[in-house]
């Protein structure tokens, strides 16, 4: 089923909600510290962001989007078809939405607004894969208020030759209010919990993490894969999932991805050690804000998928 297809049934069936629900929810308290965001080109173009300090109660995603941008919908108000005029096609291209870096289960009328919660929503190509599970780009989220409104634990699992990067990696989880328990690569984070996983892409092989972005942005919604042997070539893709640019010794990734329904798990890696020391040293809210995930050379920042501008 078509990624468009997929998106239409699901907002028929948030419609039929609405429609049953009715007018019965009630003001609430309300929330707050709730940031806005709307990009378009898997983030590479801003078109709106506020930040509101108080929400009003039972807010959901779609009734705070129809408050502050030109929103058109279809299907009884289900499905956005247009944000400030610029609308999805039947060729690949349509509106996603992420709340704290977590892809969207439910339609936007029916998800329920969170304190804390960073919610993005992206006009992009959906060509090479109909899902991306997890993004990086609302960093420090979703280790700051979790998902769905329930904050989970954070395991940070560090290999054997990343110990340096692993303590900043640490450090800087710890410096925006998130504690972190610290474990060997392949311990595993368990269920309910958030991980982080860092290494090279030599020491992570044998995660399932590593597994699907191996198989490409189509199981695994990143768009950048490892080469050779010991990987130690880094490839970078178009939003078509071509290769775009392929970087050596020194480049590092820092990208999110989920199995299934599974919380999502991050990963800190690179083709070498100095390439996990540069993709640790890149894990802050200004330079990953707005990204999917998030390639580095040296010290440049190569957001990926590369050209994602629609």
């Amino acid at each position: 089923m078509g990624g468009r297809a997929r998106s239409v049934l699901t907002a028929l069936a948030t419609a039929s909600a609405v429609a049953i629900a009715g007018c019965g929810l009630g003001p609430g308290p309300g929330t707050s510290n709730v940031t806005l965001t709307v990009t378009r080109g898997f983030g590479s173009t801003g078109v709106a962001q506020v930040t509101e300090r108080r929400v009003p109660g039972s807010e959901t995603v779609m009734r705070m989007l129809e408050r502050h941008v030109r929103v058109n919908t279809r299907y009884g108000g289900g499905y956005v078809e247009a944000i400030n005029g610029l609308s999805g096609s039947a060729s690949h291209l349509d509106w996603f939405y992420y709340v704290n870096g977590v892809e969207a289960s439910r339609g936007a009328a029916t998800t329920t607004v969170n304190r804390g919660d960073r919610i993005w929503w992206d006009l992009h190509d959906w060509s090479a894969t109909e899902s991306v599970p997890a993004v990086v780009g609302s960093f420090p989220e979703p280790f700051l208020h979790g998902v769905g409104g329930k904050r989970l634990p954070t395991t940070v699992e560090c290999a054997a030759d990343a110990g340096q990067a692993c303590k900043r990696v640490s450090a800087e989880l710890a410096s925006l209010g998130v504690p972190a328990a610290t474990q060997a690569i392949g311990t595993g984070s368990g269920t309910d919990s958030l991980g982080v996983v860092v290494g090279t892409w030599r020491d992570l092989r044998g995660e399932i993490v590593a597994s699907l972005i191996d198989k490409g942005p189509g199981s695994s919604g990143v768009y950048a894969r490892f080469a050779g042997l010991a990987g130690d070539s880094l490839q970078l893709l178009d939003p078509h999932g071509g290769v775009a640019r392929t970087l050596g010794a020194g480049a590092g990734l820092i990208a999110a991805t989920a199995e299934n329904s599974a919380e999502p798990t991050w990963v800190i890696t690179g083709t070498d050690v100095a390439g996990v020391s540069a993709a640790a040293a890149a894990l802050t809210p200004s330079r990953l804000r707005d990204h999917f995930a998030l390639a580095v050379a040296g010290t440049g920042d190569l957001p990926v998928p590369l050209r994602g501008e629609t």
